[in-house]
């Protein structure tokens, strides 16, 4: 079978959604299928941008294709007879997002018939597919809360979970993740001014842009954590973040209103390390689970403080909480099997 796979794309991003579309190429292949990723770029600013980019995507042809993976907004406005939709997230500014700091769309009115027309898009438009699949249950209930259209979950899976592994539970808290304001890694170098144990952070991603990069270095210098935080402002390498996780103490996953459990969790609890998030970090909650695989915290810098110190001062506390994690990933059947027999209908 000829397959797009059909992803937005901000150039020179690379996150957790670009790594799933990788993944389920290299998997749909070794299952036998011609495969292409075809990648639309996109950009929300300014916003009157993303009107005509509906547009562009709706004007789009994919002859010669027998089916169509869509993922993100807008791209899974592009035709075809065969499509299905692994959603990632709408574009959650006029959504969730509308009426907090992450909103980017103003609330003037042309702002306002920016969002209608997107609302108005998405109800149109999200009907087309033969099936909606979503990344996870927040995902689901965003798209019946706003557009009552029905979804399943179908809950991503690492490309090789066997590869992660653990080694001992060190003295650090590792958080991989892209760096932007809505993961947060502001508040978890906010958190460190009030750890009262020797835990030190290390927080590894590619800066969204050099601002993002800038405003947690200069907290680092503000708060006077250098001998307590560590930031690898780049892509690190699978290998490197593997062993990272296998002597860490414990990993923090942290954003604000995430639109699934993010592979971080997956990662730490398939190298038995415990998982922290905060209660308004979104679909963490459908993996993490207070005082059983990890913690739950308020978006408080002074909680987490006293967690990470916790967790420092009782690695028994660690190992159990991590051992946790991996067993409930072992019982919830995350497989790739699994993945590609639904998107295809099998």
């Amino acid at each position: 079978m000829k397959i797009a796979i059909v992803n937005d794309c901000v150039p020179f991003i690379y996150g957790g959604a670009e790594l799933l579309v990788d993944n389920l190429k290299t998997k749909l292949i070794e299952n036998g299928h011609k495969v292409v990723i075809i990648q639309i770029p996109f950009h929300s600013h300014p916003p009157s941008k993303i009107l005509e980019q509906i547009v562009a995507c709706r004007l789009l042809s994919l002859e010669d294709i027998d089916k169509v993976i869509a993922f993100k907004f807008p791209s899974y406005y592009i035709k075809h007879p065969n499509k299905v939709l692994w959603l990632i997230h709408q574009f959650r500014q006029v959504y969730d997002l509308w009426g907090t700091p992450y909103q980017s769309i103003p609330g003037t009115n042309s702002g306002l018939k920016i969002k209608n027309f997107i609302i108005e898009s998405d109800n149109v438009f999200l009907k087309e597919p033969k099936k909606i699949y979503t990344n996870s249950k927040i995902v689901s209930s965003r798209l019946k809360q706003y557009n009552n259209i029905n979804s399943e979950v179908l809950y991503p899976p690492l490309l090789d979970p066997k590869r992660y592994f653990f080694r001992e539970y060190g003295n650090f808290i590792f958080y991989p993740s892209r760096i932007t304001k809505i993961k947060r890694q502001f508040l978890a170098i906010e958190s460190m001014r009030y750890v009262k144990t020797n835990v030190k952070l290390i927080i590894a991603g590619n800066p969204d842009s050099g601002e993002e990069l800038i405003l947690i270095k200069k907290l680092v210098e503000k708060y006077n954590l250098k001998d307590k935080v560590k930031i690898i402002a780049k892509w690190i390498s699978e290998r490197e973040k593997i062993n990272l996780f296998a002597d860490a103490l414990a990993s923090l996953y942290i954003p604000y209103n995430e639109d699934s459990y993010g592979f971080v969790s997956l990662e730490s609890y398939y190298s038995k390390k415990p998982v922290i998030t905060c209660n308004d970090s979104g679909g963490t909650l459908e993996l993490v689970k207070g005082g059983v695989n990890g913690y739950i915290s308020s978006s408080s810098p002074k909680e987490l403080a006293k967690i990470m110190d916790n967790l420092y001062s009782n690695k028994k506390i660690a190992k159990k909480l991590g051992i946790a994690g991996y067993e409930k990933l072992i019982s919830m059947d995350i497989s790739w099997n699994n993945v590609v027999s639904k998107l295809l209908n099998k």
